[in-house]
């Protein structure tokens, strides 16, 4: 019989083939569409499988959702973009809303896109379909709108004698003036905050705009918030039919769910917190202990695709301001059945689990109850009572509430540290807001144990439930938190080595190799920017359906469970649970998986604008506090070195600044990205991150929320680095970002 004849041995390729193919591809590609260009079968597929991972590792490819793979700094194959301007021919052209890597965002070239009497233009945010064309240049498909449909103008209107007026807008981003036709001014009057739509058609000189909405004066009490609202389009009103269904609601009864009435669970909050979404208990079980953290039955009230759900979804968190909350759900919702009052019955979801001595935990359990809050407590309070100074209500409490609270926290963190928690200590202001909305000053927010309390059990809750719906085979909205890329890891190291400290290079880095280097640096000069630097090179936490893992907290699996009134991410958690539990109603719809990349997308985007908002309104609060002290000296630290010049942070306020690269002492600065400073090219005079200065307040823009600072005369102007050369380099990373929001379990971890 004869041999059939044996297959050709294709060779491998290399691994410059490999990436030549990715980088040459105008989207991402698999491995399928590698093997069959390479004409690869059997055996040599796991061998492009490991080749691909070593790639990734090295950062030289970068892996999207479905394992498809592109070059670093790759814009996904769908994505929400928001549409910036247009070319010299009129071509709209779009960024990224999320860009974490160093430089500029690729350009995105929109197509027309026109559906009904919609059309898309400058200032839209909508999501879509990307294809590379060539270098950084992409083709963007809309697929449809997101928020807005008109581009919006927030500024200060000024009438003019020929009957139009000037708009100059609050964004710092915004430099030019707006004119105001005749009959365009809606009634507003000098001095007016007012937003505005932009005209249409092309107009010779100042871009036009028609005055909607009049927001009373700039500077008046609240009008801070209100600016960094529309600015960064909040939704703020509610509308009548969202209000309309929370005024329909009503108690939750005990029906199928478990009693935990009798259960002494406690509310630990800040003394300004009007929601109250998460209790905890503990009791010792044999050397260990059982816990149980209850969380509001949000899903009980709001339900897929109702006129509550749509406007959560829309929202998709709650936001904070110094002086109000926007919140993601109707008061009557988030501040009344959904929010556990002491003493009043409400619907929960809860989870018990179970540690042994050491803080591990054994096994789980969800169910859906009806509790009955002991009290709401402060973490002021109850560190207090813990310390030894109970008041009359934290008292009675003590023994068989809040110490065993605390014994089941010290085994959790004691789990914590084993694990290696990445622990970076970056300080958060806190407005002080009188009732006139006057600022009474700025301070750092105090942080006890009793906020650690209850971020590690929140931490333990959120665990529980990615684990769950593992076991259950059920769609997971995850807390994504990668590991930082090759690239950053890389410039970390070369700054590392300029201080004497190595960071390990080929292997897998863990949280605790980076909480190595910031106890070394734990009480010296440098302490602070390790801090930030380090900060700067972790990657952007976001929502996501498929797990990358936490790397922040040494997690493999983690997911948002413990804020659904705040959060549409733990909304979706908790509907999985419903639907893989069998808990009775408000569970995810049939046809949810699918949706839930975009999902992802969308909530990532408003926490980030979220985000954004809350900044911005701090600065401006922050500005204003400091508007009658131009002139005064301040001691700060560099947060942030660019090739403009250097952010400054004063140590008082926790206010930024920048110093313009134009004011430092005669010389020419060169910015060295790698080392994070200014090296004068003659002089060799440094300023870099973290550096101690001595700055004088030179301007205090209220209308922007941007202060400017000068060197103060005679003070340290910088010192010599003889180690480092310096090298021209382009724009470094600014100083947004820097921070990390953190309001005990409200953390944004």
């Amino acid at each position: 019989m004869t041999k059939p004849p044996r297959p050709k041995t294709v060779p491998l390729p290399t691994r410059q083939e490999i990436l030549d193919f990715i980088r040459s591809q105008p989207g991402r590609v698999g491995k399928r569409e590698l093997a069959r260009a390479f004409n690869l079968k059997g055996a040599d597929k796991i061998t492009l499988k490991a080749l691909l991972k070593d790639l990734e590792i090295e950062g030289a490819v970068q892996r999207g959702q479905k394992k498809r793979f592109a070059r670093p700094g790759s814009l996904p194959e769908v994505a929400v973009v928001e549409i910036t301007g247009t070319d010299t021919d009129g071509e709209l052209i779009a960024r990224p809303l999320a860009w974490e890597e160093e430089g500029r965002p690729p350009r995105i070239f929109m197509a027309p896109w026109r559906r009904g009497e919609l059309v898309v233009g400058i200032g839209d945010r909508v999501l879509a379909k990307l294809r590379r064309l060539r270098g950084d240049d992409y083709e963007g498909i809309p697929i449809r709108a997101v928020g807005e449909a008109r581009a919006r103008v927030l500024g200060v209107y000024e009438p003019m004698p020929d009957g139009s007026g000037r708009v100059q807008p609050t964004s710092r981003k915004e430099k030019s003036t707006y004119l105001v036709p005749r009959g365009e001014a809606g009634g507003a009057e000098a001095g007016e905050l007012v937003m505005c739509d932009l005209l249409p058609g092309r107009h010779y000189g100042l871009r036009q705009v028609a005055v909607k909405e009049r927001l009373g004066r700039l500077g008046a009490p609240r009008s801070v918030s209100l600016v960094a609202i529309h600015a960064n389009d909040i939704p703020f009103a509610f509308p009548d039919e969202v209000v309309q269904a929370a005024q329909a609601a009503g108690p939750a009864v005990l029906g199928g769910r478990t009693d935990l009435r009798d259960i002494p669970l406690v509310t630990i909050d800040g003394e300004d917190a009007r929601d109250f979404d998460d209790a905890v208990w503990a009791e010792p079980d044999g050397e260990g202990w059982h816990c149980m953290v209850a969380i509001a039955d949000v899903s009980w009230y709001v339900r897929p695709g109702d006129a509550l759900d749509r406007e959560a979804y829309k929202r998709g968190n709650s936001v904070y301001f110094p002086d109000r909350v926007v919140p993601m759900l109707p008061e009557e919702l988030s501040n009344g059945w959904c929010s556990l009052k002491p003493k009043e019955d409400r619907g929960c979801l809860a989870v018990h689990f179970w540690l042994d001595k050491d803080g591990n935990k054994l096994r789980h359990r969800f169910v859906r109850g009806l509790m009955r809050s002991a009290a709401r407590l402060t973490y002021t309070r109850v560190q207090a009572a813990r310390d030894g100074n109970p008041d009359d209500e934290t008292a009675p409490l003590l023994a068989p509430v809040i110490a065993p609270l605390y014994d089941a926290w010290a085994a959790l963190l004691a789990a914590r540290q084993r694990r290696g928690v990445l622990e970076l200590d970056i300080p958060e202001r806190k407005v002080d807001i009188a009732p006139d909305g006057r600022v009474l000053g700025i301070k750092v927010r105090e942080r006890f144990d009793s906020h650690r309390l209850i971020e590690d059990f929140m931490i333990q809750a959120n665990v529980c439930a990615a684990e769950e719906l593992e076991r259950l085979n059920k769609p997971c909205m995850y807390r994504v938190h990668d590991q930082p890329s090759q690239e950053k890891l890389e410039g970390l190291r070369q700054f590392l080595s300029s201080l004497e400290l190595s960071l390990p290079k080929g292997q897998v880095l863990r949280p605790g190799q980076f909480n190595l280097i910031l106890e070394k640096v734990r009480g010296t000069p440098h302490e602070t920017l390790v801090n930030e630097v380090v900060l700067r090179s972790q990657a952007q936490a976001v929502y996501a359906p498929e797990n990358l893992g936490h790397f922040g907290l040494g997690l493999a699996r983690y997911a948002h469970f413990t804020s659904p009134i705040r959060r549409y991410a733990d909304l979706l958690v908790h509907r999985a649970l419903v639907s893989g539990l069998k808990l009775g109603e408000g569970g995810l719809p049939p046809d949810a998986l699918p949706k839930f990349p975009e999902w992802g997308e969308h909530i990532s985007m408003t926490e980030r604008r979220a985000a954004s908002a809350e900044r911005e309104a701090v600065d401006r609060y922050v500005t204003a506090f400091l508007a009658d002290r131009v002139g005064a000296a301040f001691a700060g630290k560099v947060s942030g070195v660019t090739r403009f010049g250097l952010f400054v942070t004063l140590a008082d306020t926790g206010a930024d600044g920048l110093v313009p690269i134009s004011t430092l002492p005669e010389d020419f600065y060169v910015h060295d990205e790698i080392h994070h400073c200014l090296v004068g090219k003659r002089t060799r005079r440094t300023f870099q991150l973290g550096q101690a200065l001595s700055v004088v307040l030179h301007e205090a823009n209220q209308m922007t929320g941007s202060m400017v600072f000068r060197l103060e005369e005679g003070a340290s102007d910088g010192g010599e680095r003889p180690r480092a050369r310096p090298e021209r380099s382009g724009g470094g990373p600014g100083r947004r970002g820097l921070r990390s929001q953190s309001r005990g379990k409200s953390s944004r971890r």
